[in-house]
């Protein structure tokens, strides 16, 4: 079984803070989110520490906002007292919402959202043996999942039930974690303060498991080094790209130990042939990329490397180390989310600087209620030209709507990047 490296945070009043008795505020919410995406941790628990409703309305706004980010799956528990906090709660993005059995209520709650939503969506926190005993039938139908508060349990659960648990440490160390994880079979994660840290190498944690013969979804290759056709220097060349735009950022070159390196740290590492040294791109800089693929081409002399690219890929502060052209025809962009990005940005420039006779700038004008009338307007042409057996009229409905659609969007300061990574969350 694959084991997991699991972060655990803590929201107070929509805030990160630091645990479940400590609500000293942590650093941005969401760029820790966006390091656990790259960094190597598997999954995310969050709790809800909130004391009232309003609060916890507060804190499931957050989860949506932290789903929106999240690229690893996210666990929510906390302030779970209805049926609907647990549908909130999936409704928000996560993956699923952890109950407390020390509530009277969660014996029914986890029966009924079971036959809702599924017991795949319902998880279990546990404190001590008792309670669990006294609700195994109940636990074992309706959930999914344990995950177990009190280290002390450790290795007794694989004797009462056949259910799948991880566990929040309080040890940190590397020696604990691999106790931790080979203490029961039915183990498939660990969680602690060390593993949930924004300086902890995660890669380098798993890499050490991995040693221990612990499996933890560190990278591994198809082929072998030894089976890739190598240039004059015994190198490969590297084309790198963004893995969100497909944007190429630039092109280096991997000797056999910045290949392992870079399989071993989760970070680019190439081989400079200027200096004869291997260098992890970022490690000076902090422009880190971190492998979010790799792929060899059909002769297997070139790899494809899909990053996640923090900074400037370039050493002038560049994006892209692709920015001077050398020739350029004129040509009508086809990629669907370059035309949408490039009428949105017409829309935001009319908007911020005027154009006299724009339709774009009678629109602001009029504001938001004569920019929904048309939009409502150009959604019924749309239902009206579906009748239509000619698909042609549909097209330029859907084409107007779209138009209306982003210059509302430009109004509401709502950018295509927000709709796309609520879109990824459906």
């Amino acid at each position: 079984m694959k084991k997991n490296l699991i972060a655990t945070i803590y929201l107070k009043n929509g805030k990160l803070v630091s645990g479940f008795n400590d609500y000293t505020e942590q650093d941005d919410l969401m760029e820790r989110i966006r390091l656990y995406n790259d960094n190597g941790i598997d999954k995310i628990y969050l709790f809800d520490l909130s004391d009232n409703d309003a609060e916890h309305e507060l804190n499931l706004h957050t989860m949506k906002e932290i789903n929106r980010v999240s690229e690893i799956p996210v666990y929510a528990g906390g302030n779970i007292n209805r049926l609907e906090d647990i549908k909130k709660i999936l409704y928000a993005g996560c993956k699923k919402a952890i109950l407390n059995p020390v509530k009277d209520v969660t014996a029914q709650l986890s029966k009924e959202g079971a036959m809702r939503f599924g017991k795949e969506t319902l998880a279990l926190s546990i404190h001590n043996v008792d309670l669990f005993f006294k609700q195994k039938e109940a636990v074992e139908n309706n959930t999914s999942e344990l995950i177990v508060l009190d280290p002390a349990l450790m290795g007794t659960l694989g004797n009462v039930t056949d259910m799948s648990y991880s566990m929040i440490l309080t040890e940190t160390d590397n020696e604990s974690i691999c106790k931790a994880l080979q203490s029961d079979d039915t183990i498939n994660g660990i969680s602690s303060k060390t593993i949930s840290a924004p300086d902890t190498d995660i890669m380098a944690l798993k890499a050490y498991l991995k040693e221990q013969d612990i499996e933890t979804g560190h990278l591994e290759t198809s082929c072998e080094w030894s089976e890739f056709k190598l240039n004059s220097d015994g190198m490969i060349p590297v084309i790198v790209q963004d893995y969100k735009t497909n944007d190429v950022l630039m092109l280096a070159y991997m000797n056999e130990e910045a290949f392992y390196t870079t399989l071993s740290l989760g970070k680019m590492t190439y081989y400079s042939r200027s200096r004869n040294e291997l260098w992890t791109k970022g490690m000076t800089s902090g422009h880190y990329q971190y492998v979010k693929a790799l792929s060899i081409d059909c002769d297997k002399d070139t790899i494809l490397a899909k990053v996640s690219q923090i900074g400037a890929a370039c050493h002038t502060g560049k994006r892209s180390c692709f920015y001077t052209d050398l020739v350029k025809e004129e040509y009508k962009e086809k990629n669907p989310l370059e035309v949408f990005e490039n009428e949105y940005n017409i829309i935001l420039d009319r908007k911020l600087h005027p154009k006299e006779g724009s339709y774009t700038n009678y629109l602001f004008d009029k504001g938001i209620d004569k920019i929904l009338k048309k939009v409502g307007e150009e959604a019924t042409e749309i239902v009206i030209a579906a009748k239509n057996p000619d698909p042609e009229e549909i097209k330029y409905e859907i084409a107007d709507f779209l138009y209306h659609m982003m210059v509302m969007m430009v109004d509401k300061g709502i950018t295509w990047d927000e709709v796309l990574e609520e879109l990824s969350q459906r």
